[in-house]
């Protein structure tokens, strides 16, 4: 047969959107007479401006996104078989000599075309935007989504209707691979694009770390392959994988924990390598609880659309109109397959890999950063501080050391305290007087001060010193503090003007503030060795009037029948300038008598006392004067009190025995955890306001209560209690912790899971009303359930109200000393709702 027998057809057919483009696929088929063969392509063609006279398939559906799209996409039937690698010479339509003819020829059809200039993805077509979403979601209202089976379908019948008769009855070869291309087409949108496990432009399914196809274990991974391989051969036999299980805290019946490392050995050598051993770990962390939900918002069970993302932002995490444009983002980050990326979908392991990220986490990620005004007066921020700070033990015999000041500095405190003693050889010493605690130079703990204090936090740090040396050994302080701290320590007000407020945090950048007593100026009422005196015995008379101390357990009060009174040296008031040490009588002295620069101190007895007695006024007392409150001399184990109370009154320095871990060290994590960590934590709004009739003990809240849900769902990786067991399986439970006002304090928990450490699941709901969320915190608590004595501690993470994201969120948490216990988490759900007039009353 001649050439000039040859012939082609096209016929262009409208698919529908896909992003906010117009796209038409062009077949084309033909008879090369030369070749004797016959032969078919498929154009897409993708444009911001609608067809002319479209071909309308019945129904017309939705495409997926492509990465050659817009422009031609020239793909043959054989070309599908190969996961749509162009055909080298695809079939050109009838009269064009080259592809430049026939993108002549489509201009031409198409008319003058006027393409407006588009953002577009590095594949090239239009990007979806936070705006477009809106127009995008009307749009593809109206178009019923179909498979491309059903448009192989349409592209037959168009091309049987304009097909030559003569060529109708083509071979049973050529019949049949038209049917196989149709059939190619099906089998691409069955995959679902990202599921296919073939290579398109990238690895569609490929999890993070395997596009490769080695598999790479992180190293928290390869950790537990190690100690699972007792021999260190580098691989693991069903006995190590049986002892692997118990290490990683899982209880699993034999059989089934053979027949899952059966299916991981594809070597079929009997035991686990790299690959293999991954796969293994796959198949003991599936969460099916992870997967109904992906499933509950997935049209077709094996990816999220942009659309169906929003979806879930919106309804289930509450990101509201933010929601459009943190969807293209949370796609971009944690999507695997860069093809799922440029398509602006998620699969299930991009899906798990938000959930498990820091935008996943309870913890709102917008807290982690400065996001509160530091400019503010100090009085109106809670301040991380620390009490006797020197010690790293209990209050009688513990050792004194500087890394007390390094850990308390690394953490946040920015108000540290200094007990200063007469020393040997003329050099001022730090420990807690007339008690066995060891003794430091008073000049290196300002040199670690010096070194640490900015390291984790640019804010102010606040020197709380407790002078108790001789005139001389006051000069050597003084000369220490100046020529170590150097420009560091704050000796003039910010601004050389006689102040009228506090400074703000933001005003004090990288300044040392020192905290003492202060010489009186001559208008004022007493002499400073009388104050220093009043103070000293107000301290003392208020522990043994109210905590009933024991004279024996107060070495001071002996010491002050037998020392001279100190006599403050000039030099070192000199350096107290904000923060004037005052005794404290009652709210209306201080209100006629005091000013804006002088602090008070307040042991935890005589604060309790207060907030309960007048709490109103401590909370009006606080919004103009700064207060510190210190534990009991009681608490000679170095133990803490609940801080929550005293937060409650708008107390700002709440001194900690930072060396203690616990449940009240847990909460002052919990609250410094946000604003960076800087130190420094925005009161609320009613503590800040002079005439606040906010009281802690009968609080009204300026806002509606609460309602919290929160439906415990499941955990993974809960560590085990005695790692000297190799046989003790935990039996988790999870306890849910409200700390506030008064009326808010509640706990609930849920019932345990037997021997399960790995994956348990609880799915329960707890609900709590919270008064004052503004004041709250919640903690949450893995414990192990004994029946014999007290359930033993897992783990915990404590947050403020205000930074709890709700939805579907994991809780990672941290140990008894607030480090992190990664991978091991919680997975709830969390939604608060407004309490309605009538249920509240």
């Amino acid at each position: 047969m001649k050439s000039s027998d040859s012939w082609s057809t096209a016929t262009r057919i409208f698919l529908g959107f896909r992003s906010e483009s117009y796209c038409e696929i062009e077949v084309s088929e033909g008879w090369h007479g030369d070749e004797g063969q016959t032969g078919s392509s498929l154009e897409m063609h993708c444009s911001s401006i609608p067809p002319l006279n479209p071909v309308l398939p019945t129904p017309p559906p939705r495409l997926p996104h492509t990465d050659q799209c817009p422009g031609p996409l020239r793909v043959g039937w054989a070309g599908l078989r190969k996961e749509l690698t162009p055909l080298p010479t695809p079939l050109l339509p009838s009269g064009c000599k080259s592809a430049s003819d026939s993108s002549k020829l489509q201009q031409k059809r198409r008319g003058s075309q006027r393409v407006q200039e588009e953002q577009r993805s590095p594949a090239g077509f239009p990007c979806p935007t936070a705006e477009s979403i809106p127009e995008l979601r009307r749009r593809t209202a109206i178009l019923p989504t179909v498979t491309l089976a059903s448009a192989g379908e349409a592209l037959g019948d168009g091309v049987s209707a304009a097909r030559p008769a003569a060529r109708q009855s083509r071979s049973a070869a050529d019949a049949e691979r038209h049917t196989d291309a149709q059939g190619e087409v099906q089998k691409l949108e069955e995959a679902k694009i990202l599921q296919t496990s073939g290579r398109w432009h990238d690895s569609l399914a490929c999890p993070a770390g395997r596009r490769q196809g080695q598999a790479q274990l992180p190293g928290w991974l390869s950790d537990w392959f190690q100690r699972g391989d007792k021999n260190q051969d580098g691989r693991m036999s069903f006995g190590e994988v049986q002892r692997l299980l118990h290490l990683m805290n899982v209880e699993m019946d034999q059989e089934h924990a053979f027949q899952l490392f059966q299916t991981a050995d594809t070597s079929q050598s009997g035991t686990l390598e790299g690959e293999e051993f991954v796969e293994f770990y796959k198949s003991l962390t599936q969460r099916p609880e992870v997967q109904e939900l992906f499933e509950k918002f997935s049209s077709d069970g094996q990816k999220l659309t942009l659309l169906e993302f929003v979806d879930f932002l919106q309804e289930e995490q509450k990101e509201g109109e933010r929601a459009s444009d943190l969807a293209l983002e949370l796609i971009d980050r944690y999507e695997p397959s860069e093809s799922g990326k440029l398509r602006h979908v998620l699969s299930l392991d991009g899906f798990l890999g938000y959930l498990c990220s820091k935008d996943g986490d309870i913890f709102n990620p917008t807290c982690h950063s400065l996001y509160q005004d530091m400019t503010q007066p100090l009085n109106h921020y809670y301040i991380n501080s620390s009490h006797n700070t020197y010690l790293v033990g209990d209050q009688l015999c513990g050792q004194s050391s500087v890394e007390g000041y390094i850990r308390a500095l690394k953490r946040g405190c920015r108000c540290v305290e200094v007990d200063i003693w007469d020393g040997p050889s003329g050099e001022p010493i730090v420990y807690h007087g007339h008690t066995l605690t060891s003794r430091i130079p008073f000049k290196d703990v300002v040199a670690a001060i010096g070194q640490y204090a900015f390291q984790t936090s640019d804010y102010p740090v606040i020197l709380s010193l407790e002078n108790h040396c001789s005139w001389e050994q006051q000069e050597i302080i003084v000369r220490h503090l100046t020529e170590i701290l150097g420009d560091q320590l704050l000796m003039t007000a910010v601004d050389g003007q006689p102040p009228t407020q506090l400074p703000s945090p933001e005003d004090l950048r990288r300044k040392i503030l020192v905290k003492g007593k202060k010489l009186m100026l001559e208008e004022e009422e007493e002499e400073p060795e009388a104050e220093l005196e009043a103070e000293q015995e107000a301290k003392l008379d208020l522990e043994a009037q109210l905590e009933s101390e024991p004279q024996e357990l107060s070495p001071r009060s002996e010491d002050k029948k037998k020392k001279p009174k100190a006599i403050l040296c000039p030099a070192l008031s000199a350096l107290v300038v904000y923060l004037k040490a005052v005794t404290f009588y009652s709210f209306t002295h201080s209100r006629e008598h005091y000013h804006f620069y002088e602090t008070s101190s307040f042991s935890e007895t005589k604060a309790k006392s207060l907030i309960k007695e007048a709490g109103d006024e401590f909370v009006q007392h606080n919004t103009w004067q700064l207060s510190r409150v210190y534990p009991s001399g009681l608490r000679t184990d170095s133990s803490n009190y609940n801080p929550q109370e005293f937060w409650n009154a708008g107390c700002q320095m709440v001194a900690m025995n930072m060396q203690t871990a616990g449940l009240e060290m847990d909460l002052c994590d919990g609250l410094f955890r946000q604003n960076a960590g800087c130190g420094y934590v925005l009161k609320p709004d009613f503590l800040r306001d002079a005439q606040s009739s906010f009281h802690p003990e009968r609080p009204i809240s300026p806002f509606k209560a609460q309602t919290l849900i929160i439906q415990v769902i499941s955990g993974q990786q809960l560590p085990k209690v005695d790692n000297t067991k190799e046989q003790s399986i935990v039996d988790p439970l999870v306890r849910v912790e409200i700390f506030g006002v008064r009326p808010d304090i509640t706990r609930q928990e849920t019932s345990y899971v037997e021997n399960n450490g790995f994956n348990p699941y609880w799915g329960q709901t707890l609900c709590f009303r919270i008064l004052v969320p503004e004041l709250a915190l919640l903690r949450f608590v893995v414990k192990d359930y004994d029946w014999k004595s007290r359930n033993d501690f897992i783990g915990q993470y404590t947050l403020p109200w205000s930074c709890m994201q709700q939805g579907y969120r994991h809780i990672h948490l941290l140990s008894k000393d607030g480090l992190s216990l990664h991978p091991a988490s919680i997975f709830v759900h969390i939604c608060t709702q407004e309490v309605l007039e009538e249920a509240e009353s």
